[in-house]
């Protein structure tokens, strides 16, 4: 009998048992739980996402670049030519795991933002529940590895709730890196499970991508070695193609040369392969060169003979990661196909959206300084830094390659990443389940009809047979915005299941319906007014060049009131405006810039963490030395990598200060560091122009100087602090090839962090005094 007490309730543990319980074995009647298990047959699933891939980047699609595998998955399989998603990386992460628009998940841009509104909230809730979590519940052992980017930046510390890492979100296991993008030969932060790794040095010839695929098929090999029979789901998620560009010397190799030629000619190349391909209507017309404000390409052979070297060294090194990522997916096929399950694998390769252009017309060797987004870039402000050619694409070079070339990778459409015409949000899409569906007699494999990336997630609890629930964890969840295209997938000829579909990204907005489309390229700050609206059949302009909005006002108005009316269902206002609202963080973030004391042997501090401790302000970083002998030596704190950072090392009896500057080197000698007990500290005064001035002091006493220096903002440093060390990517790339991660010998007790107040440039102090003027005027 169950009993209750006046404190509370106590549950019958003997409640709803099948069995007989008695005093004793021998009167009882045992039972044991039915376990959960997926039905007889049930495919394997593995997503492959890759990162900024263009519609034109692999062979099923009209490239150059040779991938086989892809081939292979497609030849036996179906391509989705007219198969759309969101123009960034979070927001269509969000999607594809969810099957609900971005907006309504709290994705409405990449997970390094928090403004404070609903649509930016960067957290999965628990009444949505993800593709993984589903698919658990129906028996299945899920994987993820690679890139996550769906925690927010803040949140990405080992002392956060870990509330939204893919282990809390239905992935048994997860090895990877938590944010955007990182360094391949040098992840800044991997992630198992739900732990940061403490690493100082990977091992020479260390490849990201080759990890996570090495990861991946530990993952399926334990299971099989376990379970003859359990089914599973894999989310590959490589960080690849995104910047900054870095392969292998011999992936590199194979494309010396590829690309001489050009965009211009590239692009008329790759559009005559997917007309062959019957991705497009005859008709289907090429448009002239991105010629937008700010997203202009020039002609290839207006460049200089010094440009175009360059240039096609930049395109080199992006082949030569597509290569590598084909590569990587058919050692993990061949592993499939070892222990017989190829054929009942569902397959999936596809990319979060398009090409980009973030590199700017000329292409860049310091990732970080061109990717900085500041209104008062002083004069001096260098995005680019010198790098002989043939150390572009290798650990000592953060590389971006020139906009030409993503408008190539785009081929054949406008714009790119960011935007919501074609060029961002249509993409390749490629599916392959051999056993359960075959490829017809007669059958091309191409399939025109418009599909949307919150199709996905349906699509695939169709095929493996496994419903989504109306609750879990007794409470319900919400509705799905995504409708299965597996009648797509089976016959050419079914319709599309998706109608229409809005979409938005820092104010560029579409609406598309039936084969037409409404569509803007928003200038940042401009009013949104109807002026904006282009409108265009893709039925017979697929590619976005002729604006009917003048010959058919009343669609546009229709369709205007559509996207309207979409935006508040699906929470995306409040629109980016002049304000800076984007700029505002949650104020409980302050205490991240509160002083921290690190001891000996802390583990790096998280990123973001780190770069709290120093955005746009002064700050003194000191180090507490109980005993320096005459003979030690090493790094006493660094903070950051080759795209930027600062290290503060003994070497041969003295104290030296290196600061890179986004890939710039400069260093400061501070003299002898005597033996004994010392407080030596870095300070950093915020001065005008963005920049930095360094003094090094000794027990009080100024002994070196540094500066003025630009000061690392944006994503820089992108590594964090450590205490001791110079962990991973180095901060001075020749004290590493020296000393490599150089621990320093010496009794280091601790570093301490002082933030100072911030500086009047700060975009947020900025903004939050705009904000407290205007509400006092008002």
């Amino acid at each position: 009998m169950s009993e209750t007490d006046e404190g509370g309730r106590r549950r019958d543990p003997y409640a709803g048992f099948p069995g007989r319980v008695g005093r004793t074995f021998g009167e009882s009647v045992p039972s044991w739980p039915r376990r959960v298990r997926p039905r007889e047959g049930a495919p394997n699933v593995v997503v492959v996402l890759v990162d900024d891939l263009g519609y034109s980047d692999i062979g099923p699609f009209g490239s150059e670049v040779p991938t086989p595998t892809l081939d292979g998955l497609a030849e036996r399989g179906v391509k989705l030519a007219n198969y759309h998603t969101m123009p960034l990386c979070s927001p269509a992460r969000a999607a594809l795991l969810t099957g609900l628009n971005p907006h309504r998940v709290g994705y409405s841009f990449v997970a390094n933002a928090d403004p404070g509104f609903p649509g930016y909230g960067m957290e999965i809730a628990n009444d949505v529940p993800t593709l993984a979590q589903t698919l658990h519940d129906a028996g299945y052992a899920t994987y993820a590895v690679g890139k996550w980017h769906l925690t927010r930046d803040s949140a990405s510390s080992a002392a956060d709730s870990r509330a939204n890492w893919p282990l809390q979100k239905g992935f048994d296991q997860y090895y990877g890196v938590l944010e955007g993008l990182t360094s391949l030969f040098h992840p800044h932060q991997l992630v198992r499970d739900n732990s940061p790794l403490d690493i100082d040095e990977f091992p020479d010839g260390y490849y990201y991508t080759d990890d996570i695929t090495d990861q991946a098929i530990g993952m399926v090999k334990s299971l099989r070695a376990h379970d003859a029979d359990k089914p599973f789901f894999l989310y590959l998620a490589h960080n690849a193609v995104h910047g900054p560009l870095q392969a292998k010397p011999e992936d590199l190799e194979r494309h010396r040369g590829r690309y001489d030629g050009g965009w211009d000619e590239l692009r008329a190349q790759r559009f005559a392969r997917q007309l062959a391909a019957g991705h497009f209507p005859p008709g289907t017309e090429l448009p002239e060169r991105n010629g937008e404000a700010g997203y202009e390409v020039g002609p290839w052979d207006e460049l200089d003979e010094v440009q175009r070297k360059l240039y096609a060294r930049y395109m080199e090194v992006y082949a030569a990661m597509v290569d590598n990522v084909d590569r990587n997916l058919g050692r993990l096929t061949d592993v499939l196909e070892q222990l017989g399950e190829l054929d009942n694998t569902i397959v999936v390769f596809t990319s979060d959206n398009g090409g980009t252009g973030e590199g700017g017309a000329e292409g860049t060797r310091s990732y970080f300084s061109r990717f900085v987004h500041h209104p008062n870039l002083p004069a001096d402000w260098n995005p680019d830094v010198q790098r002989e050619i043939d150390l572009i694409g290798g650990p000592q070079s953060l590389v971006h390659y020139p906009r030409g070339w993503g408008m190539a990778s785009n081929t054949p459409f406008r714009l790119y990443k960011g935007q919501t015409h074609a060029g961002g949000v249509r993409v390749p899409f490629v599916l392959s389940w051999p056993a359960g569906l075959p490829r017809a007699a007669g059958d091309g494999g191409v399939r025109d009809q418009y599909q949307y990336v919150t199709d996905l997630l349906p699509t695939l609890l169709e095929l493996a047979g496994v419903e989504r629930p109306s609750e879990r964890g007794g409470v319900p969840v919400q509705e799905l915005d995504g409708v299965s295209f597996a009648s797509v997938l089976r016959a050419a000829d079914a319709p599309s299941t998706h109608r229409e579909q809005y979409c938005e990204m820092t104010g560029n907005r579409s609406y598309y319906r039936d084969g037409w489309k409404l569509v803007t390229l928003h200038r940042p700050g401009a009013p949104y007014d109807d002026g904006e609206w282009a409108l265009h059949d893709l039925r017979t302009d697929p590619t976005e060049i002729h604006d009917l909005s003048a010959e058919h006002p009343e669609l546009v108005k229709e369709l205007a009131q559509a996207w309207e009316d979409a935006a508040w269902r699906n929470g995306v206002f409040p629109l980016a405006d002049a304000s800076g609202g984007f700029v505002l963080r949650n104020p409980e973030e302050e205490a991240l810039r509160r002083p921290v004391t690190l001891l000996a042997g802390t583990p790096e501090l998280e990123r973001y963490r780190s770069s709290r401790l120093v955005a746009f302000r002064s700050f003194t970083a000191e180090v507490a030395l109980g005993h320096h002998g005459a003979d030690d030596q090493g790094v006493l704190v660094s903070h950051g990598d080759q795209g930027g950072g600062y290290s503060l090392y003994v070497e041969d009896g003295r104290l030296r200060l290196a600061y890179n500057q986004y890939g710039e080197l400069f260093e400061a000698d501070a003299g002898e560091l005597p033996p004994g007990a010392h407080l030596v500290a870095l300070e950093a005064t915020a001065v005008a122009d963005l920049k930095w001035r360094f003094e090094v002091r000794v027990d009080g006493v100024v002994a070196g100087a540094l500066g003025p220096v630009h000061q690392l903002i944006g994503m820089a440093p992108f590594q964090g602090i450590s205490v001791g060390v110079d962990r991973k990517s180095p901060v001075s790339w020749p004290v590493w090839e020296r000393h490599r991660s150089f621990r320093y010998t010496g009794g280091l007790r601790s570093v301490t962090y002082l933030p100072g107040p911030a500086a009047p440039y700060d975009p947020e102090t900025v903004v939050r005094a705009l904000r407290e003027a205007a509400a006092a005027f008002e």
